[in-house]
């Protein structure tokens, strides 16, 4: 069952709106992949996204099988979470009595980092039923769940109030949807002058068309990931007017050298991933655009 709503919000058709997105619930309501769990339990902040920022490479120089695997699984969570900070870093300046919304929010944790930055309140929403209770568990655990609360909700049509938002963000989850849909809801949410934010990858249009390791990855996920311009077209069509664009892809190279190299954690997609970015196929964006 869907989270209940506060106060002045409209009842959302609970959870889907597509076959396609069904598909996807049903992913991450099976998912119990190691690369998120184990990083998260190591501080209860689980994160579905990847990382950013120079590694610790002597991790690999770790003599002892277990305390390597350990140092290993807590340099790639420290890289997860300072991507997680570096995107609240862009949400502000906000007050303890703003409230943000976290779109596709996953296990919770960027709308707990979030919190922790401004004690804001938060709202998070995710297709998936288990991953809204397993955050919304967390929050409990935290005793923050009166300021963070999460949604079993489609980020498409959330039937949270209008205007009601300071900042939104989505963080590696807009290659699920249509990103004129998600803009809208953004638009709807936000006041004006509100902040949103985005961190995803996108494929380089100047490359041409869809490369074959953007094909794999998008396979990989069940995914469609977009071209770079449409995020900028999307957004004009939604009154999300750019103001800082920034090119994170030499950033993220490091987290995607380390992954490889954990046997206990790797998924398979880590050389497709490496191989897209230097190719120039695939970058990884951040882009911040206020609402008018």
């Amino acid at each position: 069952m869907a989270t209940a709503p506060r106060t002045g919000t409209r009842s959302a058709q609970v959870p889907t709106q597509s076959t396609y997105q069904n598909r996807v619930a049903d992913y991450w309501n099976a998912e119990e992949n190691p690369v998120n769990l184990e990083l998260g339990k190591l501080d209860d902040l689980y994160h579905h996204h990847y990382g950013i920022g120079e590694a610790d490479r002597s991790v690999l120089d770790e003599p002892d099988p277990l305390r390597r695997r350990e140092r290993i699984t807590a340099e790639l969570h420290r890289l997860e979470h300072t991507q997680a900070e570096y995107l609240a870093a862009r949400l502000g300046p906000l007050t303890p009595e703003d409230r943000v919304f976290d779109a596709g929010c996953g296990r919770g944790g960027g709308s707990v980092v979030a919190h922790l930055s401004y004690g804001c309140h938060a709202d998070g929403v995710t297709i998936s039923e288990k991953q809204a209770e397993f955050a919304n568990a967390q929050a409990r655990k935290r005793g923050i769940d009166d300021r963070v609360r999460y949604h079993h909700r489609n980020m498409l049509d959330t039937g949270l109030p209008s205007g009601a938002y300071a900042a939104s963000w989505n963080n590696e989850s807009t290659m699920y949807v249509e990103l004129d849909l998600l803009f809208a809801e953004h638009a709807r949410l936000l006041r004006r002058g509100g902040r949103y934010v985005v961190i995803t990858g996108c494929y380089n249009d100047t490359y041409g068309q869809a490369s074959r390791e953007v094909s794999l990855i998008n396979a990989h996920y069940i995914c469609d990931i977009h071209p770079r311009s449409a995020y900028f077209r999307a957004m004009a069509r939604n009154r999300l007017v750019p103001v800082h664009v920034e090119d994170l892809t030499g950033a993220a190279l490091p987290y995607w050298e380390l992954r490889k190299e954990a046997d206990h954690l790797v998924t398979g997609i880590e050389e497709t991933f490496l191989t897209a970015y230097r190719n120039g196929s695939f970058q990884y964006l951040l882009i911040a655009a206020d609402r008018v």
